[in-house]
């Protein structure tokens, strides 16, 4: 099964809801993982299931890298942002280096996370 990693910084979880809503139906095909308080708000919002870490100031984005590491995730849709992050949210950087180094795709804005999805799927068909 496809296993994809959610993240929002704080001003990008709207955002995030309404990608989530737009492609509910395709990512109910998928394992999904998140961070704490962005899986929450896609479970409470969402008919989804999402399998949660801790939030990101406290590592749950070091967790999601460390399954990307181990090749667990085929993808990552981190929405970020990156005029007003706060210094309690997570760091790109990290996360960035491990899915380079595992050749794991990672989508940061709307636009890369609907060609991230759209390729999931293509590969789900094939």
């Amino acid at each position: 099964m496809t296993r994809l990693a959610l993240i929002a910084h704080d001003e990008e979880k709207p955002e995030m809801i309404d990608l989530v809503r737009t492609y509910e139906d395709l990512l109910a095909t998928f394992d999904l993982v998140g961070t704490g308080t962005t899986g929450q708000r896609i479970t409470d919002e969402t008919s989804l299931t999402v399998e949660r870490k801790k939030s990101g100031p406290v590592g749950g984005d070091l967790m999601i890298g460390a399954e990307t590491a181990e090749n667990r995730l085929d993808g990552v849709i981190f929405l970020r942002d990156p005029l007003t992050a706060q210094p309690h949210e997570p760091d790109i950087s990290a996360l960035l280096r491990i899915c380079d180094v595992h050749d794991t795709p990672l989508a940061t804005t709307r636009s890369s996370a609907e060609f991230l999805l759209q390729g999931l799927a293509r590969r789900t068909t094939e």
